[in-house]
């Protein structure tokens, strides 16, 4: 656990700015929670929170101290719950700090099968990217104080390899869409659908490594939102000239 001498020590070195560094960066409730909550049941809401409050208590503790120096053990006495509930609610630590991994991939879920009649995929995914960076979500990587998130995945091992598996996780997904949305197999994705899907996933990815890179160097966040909007412009129109069968 973490004791007083570690608190006092040269881990809490910093801790303070950290820490209201990833509160401005946004632990808020992911997208459409406030609205969906409305329709869970009592239990539902209270193991969302209990969720939420698990998260937000190990990223704190990631950020202020290192992934790789936080303990399960230590985020469970933190959120005042149990080990074994941590992991019911995240199998893997890895996941206490990327927890909206999930998240990603059902917003592109949804914003290519509900997609707008005559709106192809890749307008789809343009207006998703853009419309997450214009309201600073999270998931645009865009933000005050989204530095410390930055450095604390780029400062572990482990973090970086689970943002590795993100991203093929999120290319599997969306090549079954796009198969699906062509009229194929959304199991067995053909050669254009899955080529498609890794040039888009890479093509983002490269934005907004770039946008991290930025931040991290004290770029202004507005200066760098403002410039990120119109480099997933320009990317988004680099694909469609790639790939005119989603477009």
């Amino acid at each position: 656990m973490v004791d007083e001498e570690r608190r006092g020590g040269k881990r809490a070195t910093g801790g303070r700015r950290a820490a209201d560094g990833e509160r401005s960066a946004g632990r808020q409730p992911e997208a459409g929670f406030a609205v969906a909550e409305e329709r869970l049941t009592l239990r539902e809401r209270k193991k969302l929170r209990t969720r939420q409050r698990i998260s937000g208590e190990a990223t704190v503790l990631f950020i202020r101290h290192g992934f790789d120096q936080v303990t399960v053990a230590e985020v469970a006495r933190a959120a005042e719950v149990s080990t074994m509930t941590v992991f019911n609610y995240f199998p893997r630590k890895e996941d206490l700090f990327l927890d909206r991994i999930p998240e990603a991939r059902g917003l592109i879920v949804r914003a290519v099968r509900e997609r707008g009649a005559g709106e192809s995929p890749l307008a789809a995914l343009r207006r998703l990217v853009l419309g997450l960076l214009a309201e600073r979500h999270p998931l645009a990587g865009v933000g005050e104080g989204f530095e410390h998130f930055w450095r604390t995945v780029l400062d572990s091992p482990a973090l970086r390899a689970r943002g590795r598996e993100a991203v093929e996780e999120m290319e599997n997904a969306l090549a079954a869409l796009l198969a699906e949305a062509a009229g194929g197999d959304a199991d067995r994705p053909d050669h254009d659908a899955r080529l498609g899907a890794g040039l888009i996933i890479a093509a983002i990815r490269v934005a907004y490594v770039d946008a991290a890179a930025r931040q991290l160097g004290g770029d202004p966040v507005d200066e760098v939102a403002v410039e990120q909007a119109e480099v997933l412009r320009r990317t988004f129109e680099a694909l469609e000239r790639a790939l005119p069968g989603f477009a």
